[in-house]
């Protein structure tokens, strides 16, 4: 026998109630209890049910659905529950024939139907509690956004931002309860705001436009993109130290010896779903690691304020490991103790006696040794000749 789900997400909109579906209006009409937040409870139609208000915090509504478990329950979300909205903080804690979910249309698909938009090729952001700085790696001259914000007052937060990196001639349309009857729509530049209140729900499309400097897509930013105090993985060598860690999706680094943090940074640059931890033993490195990784939008990154091999005792398991700086023979025995089959290591050693304890690696655990020898142009005289670097040997390994 099936058992029927006691718990009914149901999307809604402005538009409710004329704009809900037979099978959402049904759910709300057989419920005993329906839990939300205030605004959507305010857009029902009139129902038997006990109307319960979504505590907050957030984590607090979970415990008052627990409470309910095995009664007829509708709890209320934005449009699309599943889409930036609270679908699945809720669906993680029950088991999946305990619910089921009526989504609306979303307000990125909303948005792109007034804008005349392909959303296939539109970038659609949820900002409700995450930085603006999360937009970093998206701008671009010619990108596309849709933008979901938490207040009225984030809208000129979003278009201060814009203008700070470069972006202040991006077209904003800002759209105020989008698809109600209170439905406000106004077109404006980043620079060039009207003098006007915004108020919730409102979310933006832009299309960037201005002088700003876009994020490269591949390995090897160029230095002035992070704060250093010298101590960073130089672009050409970070980006062939990025092709030895070759990231993958869902992959987790640890970066022994961070510095600037540009390596950990980049790897997370690669895609959304990866994750890194950056060890440093300085404490105002730590804190330029956490700083370049907040300016260039990534949150993904856990920086640890300590020594190795000592700080890395009890962190989630890595998938790649690069050592940039304390390289030791006892950092090594650590890590090919600790660290799980299939692991990938790199590391790279600039004076002869870590040269030396590379050499010495390769012969006891294999991989591949790598020396890397780059020269720049440089004034000689009234002429130009080439200045080397110094010499940097690369081990790779999977162990």
């Amino acid at each position: 026998m099936v058992k029927v789900p006691w718990l009914t997400i149901v999307g809604l909109g402005e538009d409710a109630p004329e704009g809900l579906p037979r099978a959402s209006l049904e759910a709300l009409e057989s419920a005993e209890f329906i839990i939300g937040p205030p605004r959507h409870l305010s857009l029902l139609p009139k129902v038997s049910a006990e109307l319960i208000p979504w505590p907050v915090p957030f984590a607090d509504g979970i415990a008052r659905l627990d409470a309910m478990r095995g009664r007829r329950v509708v709890a209320l979300a934005s449009q699309d529950p599943f889409w930036f909205g609270a679908g699945s903080s809720i669906a993680r804690h029950l088991a999946p024939e305990e619910w089921t979910a009526l989504p609306g249309p979303s307000t990125f698909s909303w948005v792109a139907a007034r804008m005349g938009w392909p959303l296939e090729t539109t970038l659609c952001r949820g900002l409700h509690a995450a930085p603006l700085t999360r937009l970093r790696p998206d701008l671009a001259r010619g990108t596309k956004l849709i933008v979901l914000l938490r207040d009225g007052t984030a809208v000129r937060d979003l278009a201060a931002y814009l203008e700070t990196c470069g972006f202040g001639a991006s077209s904003l349309t800002i759209f105020e309860s989008l698809g109600g009857p209170r439905e406000r729509r106004t077109d404006a530049t980043a620079d060039a705001l009207p003098d006007s209140e915004f108020t919730h729900p409102v979310c933006t499309a832009i299309e960037l436009a201005g002088t700003g400097a876009a994020l490269p897509k591949s390995s090897g930013l160029a230095d002035e993109w992070f704060d250093s105090d010298g101590q960073i993985t130089k672009r050409p060598i970070r980006a062939l130290t990025l092709s030895a860690l070759a990231p993958r999706p869902h992959e987790h680094l640890w970066d022994i010896g961070g510095g600037s943090g540009s390596v950990a940074i980049e790897w997370l640059l690669a895609h959304p779903s990866l994750r890194a931890t950056s060890i440093e033993p300085r404490a105002e490195r730590a804190a330029r690691i956490a700083a370049n990784a907040t300016r260039l939008g990534v949150d993904r990154l856990n920086v640890i304020h300590g020594p190795a091999p000592e700080a890395l005792a009890g962190l989630p398991p890595p998938d790649a490991v690069f050592i940039g700086g304390g390289l030791s023979a006892d950092m090594l025995d650590w890590l090919t103790a600790h660290l799980p089959e299939t692991t990938r290591l790199v590391a790279n050693a600039v004076t002869l006696e870590t040269e030396a304890l590379l050499a010495q690696a390769q012969a006891k655990w294999g991989g591949d040794l790598l020396r890397i020898e780059l020269a720049h142009s440089a004034p000689l005289g009234s002429k130009r000749g080439w200045k080397s670097n110094y010499p940097v040997v690369q081990w790779s390994v999977t162990l």
